[in-house]
């Protein structure tokens, strides 16, 4: 039998020196310091000071940047945890862009709305600076710097949300979030590998918050896809010529005899009825988009056409996969494919 020996609760100099000198009221009151030892300290001139309703800085002087992130997070937490794990909160928006690094936000000293997503069942104010935002999705946090925030797809949303809000573009930030900085966010969000955002993780999230309605994101986004779905057909026609496959006709148009349109599939090889499809996900924004380019792939399967679905993600994992799985679709082709008009584009 295997026996878990608890882990002691860190100390107070331990969960000080981890939550940069940020504890709350029932952290220091769990390590044995009364309310009347911390309204002591907190007097004018004292050692601490009180930063958010129970939330203090074991230090006198201005607090830092960080310090006002791990305020904003404790706060929303509420309790806190014993082990300062911050459940039930998470930094989003612009702070935690400026935490993640964004080269096209202002730096984090800059900050001065720092807001902070909790459950939505959650009886919860704003405080200071500290902006709540409520989510009826499950919360998911990702580490910087020891703070937890949201996944980049949701801080970037989140963001783009409040800058081009009605408010903000008629109060002082009027003009100054232009279309550049948006192709600026959304770019540097996919761009840069160690944030772990794809274009299609994004354009889900934009479109779960609406954003897809603006033209500015719209049409930065769109650019986004295009580019990304570029990228992953450049490299399928690549393993094309690699496992020494015929040429196939792209994007063309497949119609019945009689005229009915059927799809415009990525591939198409008409000699052997069989269509490549690349990342359909990454040219549907809208669900009326996705249903369009879902109901061409099923028509092309019920018309005999046998479809090759491949993912950007499959592909970067297991060229040779994709590859041999190519190759055998074109060995085997179509099942008593309809006869089809084929119009190159």
């Amino acid at each position: 039998m295997n026996y878990r020996i608890p882990t002691p609760p860190p100390s107070l100099e331990e969960l000080a020196r981890r939550q940069q000198n940020v504890l709350t009221a029932g952290q220091l009151r769990a390590r044995g310091v009364p309310s009347r030892v911390v309204s002591e300290h907190c007097r004018r001139g004292g050692p601490w000071q009180r930063l958010l309703p129970r939330v203090y800085l074991m230090q006198s002087g201005e607090p830092s940047p960080e310090q006002r992130m791990w305020a904003a997070l404790l706060y929303a937490a509420q309790n806190g945890r014993e082990e300062g794990s911050r459940e039930g909160a998470v930094i989003t928006g612009p702070a935690a862009l400026a935490l993640y690094g964004f080269a096209a936000v202002p730096r984090l000293p800059a900050v001065t709305g720092v807001d902070v997503l909790v459950p939505r069942q959650r009886r919860l104010k704003d405080a200071g600076e500290v902006r709540i935002r409520r989510t009826e999705r499950e919360l998911v946090a990702r580490s910087v710097h020891g703070l937890a925030c949201a996944p980049v797809a949701r801080a970037v949303a989140d963001a783009l949300r409040e800058w081009t809000s009605a408010e903000w573009t008629a109060g002082a930030g009027a003009g100054v979030f232009a279309p550049a900085p948006v192709r600026e966010v959304l770019g540097e969000a996919v761009r840069r590998p160690e944030l772990h955002c794809s274009v299609g993780e994004l354009a889900a999230e934009l479109a779960e918050s609406g954003l897809t309605a603006d033209p500015r994101v719209r049409a930065v986004l769109d650019g986004l896809l295009a580019a990304e779905r570029d990228r992953v057909l450049g490299r399928v026609g690549e393993l094309v010529d690699e496992w020494l496959l015929p040429v196939p006709l792209t994007s063309p148009e497949l119609r019945m005899r009689g005229g009915t349109y059927v799809a415009v599939p990525d591939l198409y090889w008409p000699q052997a009825g069989v269509a490549v499809e690349v990342d359909s996900e990454l040219r549907c924004v809208s669900e009326g988009e996705a249903a369009w380019v879902r109901g061409g792939q099923h028509r092309m399967e019920y018309l005999g056409v046998r479809v090759v679905y491949v993912s950007g993600a499959r592909l970067a994992e297991d060229e040779d996969a994709v590859g041999a799985e190519l190759r055998e679709a074109f060995r085997l082709g179509g099942t008593d494919v309809v006869e089809l008009l084929v119009t190159e584009r």
